[in-house]
């Protein structure tokens, strides 16, 4: 009878619960089947930051943000030594032509001073202008060509841009866009994004986590002095819409990582059809 029994045990272990296990195993594989359907493949570094800078087009206005004929603001200027404050503040007005099929990017700055002690309001005698990759001081006496160095400067940083980064380097065979991972710039959450051209050009583009906007931008370039690096960088804070279109009106510059300047503009206006005149070193200002 003891016999009897042990076969009977044995026969419903290998034979009764065999058909529920069987099940089961069966089904993992077709829940895990399901489960890789349903979740979105994982993005490679290069797909991750096309999407980021995709994002960040759309958050700066779309079309409307890469169309933009002109911009003039208002603003002032504080600099910097060392990272201290040397305590000069500039008011200036400015004009800026972005390029297109028609004409080249341009821009004028008007720096302003009181008239008088006695007699209220603004005047501007001295204009910079910047066309064509050169760099003139305009006033009623004549033009001259700023110093070298500062020309090579504003046309590094606007080669640099984040402007011409989506006009002009994303376009170009070779390029390749990279995901950072994540970083903080003033206590924000930003997505860091890296841009590298064909010939080991880099600009890397800190975009904030919720809104996808600038907030940063660096780019590295060897000193042809001393044979090492140097860092440029910029902070973009408090952005506020004109036009349509998402503005920074506090811009921070950095090298190797001491502040030199910081612009605080207003009075934002964009599309309101510039003439040409206005980045025309040769139209003299009026004596006054």
């Amino acid at each position: 009878m003891k016999i009897f029994w042990v076969v009977l045990l044995l026969a419903a272990s290998s034979g009764a619960f065999a058909p529920s296990l069987q099940a089961q195993e069966s089904a993992e594989p077709a829940q895990s089947a399901a489960q890789s359907q349903s979740e979105p493949p994982a993005q490679t570094q290069e797909q991750r930051g096309q999407q980021l800078l995709d994002q960040m087009v759309a958050a700066l206005g779309g079309p409307a943000w890469l169309n933009r004929k002109d911009m003039q603001f208002h603003g002032r200027r504080a600099s910097f030594f060392q990272g201290a404050p040397s305590g000069m503040i500039f008011e200036f007005n400015a004009w800026r032509q972005f390029p297109d099929a028609t004409h080249p990017a341009a821009e004028r700055i008007g720096f302003l001073t009181d008239k008088s002690m006695i007699l209220p309001g603004k005047k501007t005698d001295v204009v910079q202008i910047w066309t064509g990759g050169k760099g003139y001081e305009v006033t009623y006496k004549g033009k001259t060509s700023l110093p070298k160095d500062q020309i090579e400067d504003f046309y590094r940083r606007e080669a640099h841009s984040i402007e011409e980064v989506v006009r002009t380097w994303l376009k170009a065979p070779g390029v390749m866009v990279l995901y950072d991972g994540t970083s903080m710039v003033e206590r924000r959450m930003a997505d860091k994004v890296t841009v590298l051209s064909a010939n080991n050009d880099a600009v890397t583009i800190e975009l904030d986590a919720t809104t996808h906007l600038p907030l940063r931008r660096t780019f590295q370039w060897r000193n042809a002095t001393f044979k090492d690096h140097d860092e440029d960088m910029e902070d973009y804070n408090d952005y506020h819409t004109f036009d349509g279109l998402p503005t920074a009106l506090t811009i921070t510059r950095y090298h190797n990582g001491d502040m030199v300047s910081q612009r605080f503009l207003s009075d934002v206006q964009y599309n309101t059809g510039l003439s040409p005149d206005l980045f025309n070193p040769d139209l003299l200002l009026k004596k006054k």
